[in-house]
């Protein structure tokens, strides 16, 4: 049986594997690029254009310069705060609190998955046109 406390979710997100914990790195992805290649969520990688929609930095767009999988945090250029001592740092989001607004396509083996990924969707929805008819 699963567990619905609180704490024992929130430490299996902190204990879970590396390769787990990608998959809580998914965005969600615009209404233009959701349409033009047929996805809704998305790993954001380093090149990715996101815009903040959670938080004191609603609004804010730029370009991811980091992904944290340790930690599950994006880090975005420009998007940063001032330490004590002055030194600048980036403002640490969460990638749930993120919609992709335009993607890196340098990656072969990413433009292939997203193909891969408009594939099973096309296939799923006439699938779902026939029997609901």
């Amino acid at each position: 049986m699963n567990s619905s406390s609180p704490r024992k979710q929130r430490k299996l997100l902190y204990t879970s594997p590396k390769h787990l914990r990608t998959k809580l790195l998914t965005a969600k992805v615009s209404d233009e690029l959701s349409n033009q290649y047929g996805i809704s969520r998305i790993k954001v990688r380093k090149g990715d254009t996101v815009k903040v929609l959670r938080g004191t930095n609603v609004g804010f767009e730029g370009k991811v310069n980091s992904v944290d999988t340790k930690s599950g945090f994006v880090m975005i250029e420009g998007l940063t705060r001032k330490k004590v001592d002055g030194t600048p740092v980036f403002v640490k989001i969460r990638a749930s609190n993120l919609v992709v607004t335009k993607l890196d396509m340098s990656d072969p083996l990413r433009r292939k998955s997203i193909e891969r990924k408009a594939e099973q969707r096309k296939l799923f929805m006439r699938s779902e046109a026939q029997n609901g008819s």
